[in-house]
């Protein structure tokens, strides 16, 4: 019991160690100047590990007819993310979250619609397939519970998706959709566990002794 106590104890100082190197990783894809968002060539090469949080900028026309409004729950409540796809001008699609609007702000008429040319600027996230917790996409109701980019691609007919979506960075404090809301939060409590685990090792000696000295003094 001991050796198990400590193996899983180092094994929680190892995934600390990971764990303190992927955030540092992370700050610095945030804080860099942005690079050209990855094209076609660049898509096998997107991976979760490497990619995900990475600054990235993109220029084209929004295709603001296949739009798609995904449920979420933000600092400013319940509402949804506007999903609209770009056609770049380096010829391929991709998914930008253009930020939340709350559910009075679902009616594209309510907000402004970008027409012509546009640049945005944001971060680089992975795909969310399936759905939310115990609610699972609907395309064909057009009900969305995650940023699912492949399903959401097959249902508004889009070609040539890159396999990623970009959150757009924050715009005017007062514009819908507000923008700039990535959570960039990384849960690190592997050193209490590396502490509970050489606790528990440091409690097995504590009472082996004492069964081993109540032993003794039976034998006495």
């Amino acid at each position: 019991m001991f050796a198990g106590f400590v193996a899983l104890g180092v094994w929680q100082l190892q995934r600390l160690a990971w764990k303190t190197e992927l955030i540092a990783q992370v700050d610095a894809r945030v804080h860099a100047a942005p690079v050209p968002a990855p094209g076609p060539a660049q898509w096998p090469a997107v991976n979760p590990t490497d990619d995900p949080y990475r600054r990235v900028s993109v220029h084209g026309v929004f295709l603001n007819d296949r739009e798609t409004l995904v449920q979420a729950v933000t600092d400013l409540g319940g509402g949804f993310w506007v999903m609209t796809p770009m056609r770049t001008d380096r010829g391929f699609v991709v998914l930008v979250n253009r930020g939340f609007i709350p559910p009075e702000r679902r009616d594209r008429a309510s907000r402004p619609t970008p027409r012509g040319p546009q640049s945005v600027t944001g971060l680089l996230r992975m795909a969310e397939p399936g759905g939310g917790f115990l609610r699972r996409n609907d395309p064909a109701a057009d009900r969305w519970f995650s940023r699912d980019v492949d399903a959401i691609a097959r249902a508004k007919g889009l070609a040539d998706a890159a396999p990623y979506f970009i959150d757009a960075e924050a715009g005017a404090p007062d514009a819908w959709p507000r923008g700039g809301l990535t959570v960039i939060r990384f849960a690190n409590s592997h050193l209490i566990y590396a502490l509970t685990w050489f606790g528990m090792a440091a409690l097995t000696l504590v009472g082996f002794g004492v069964f081993v000295r109540e032993r003794r003094r039976r034998r006495a």
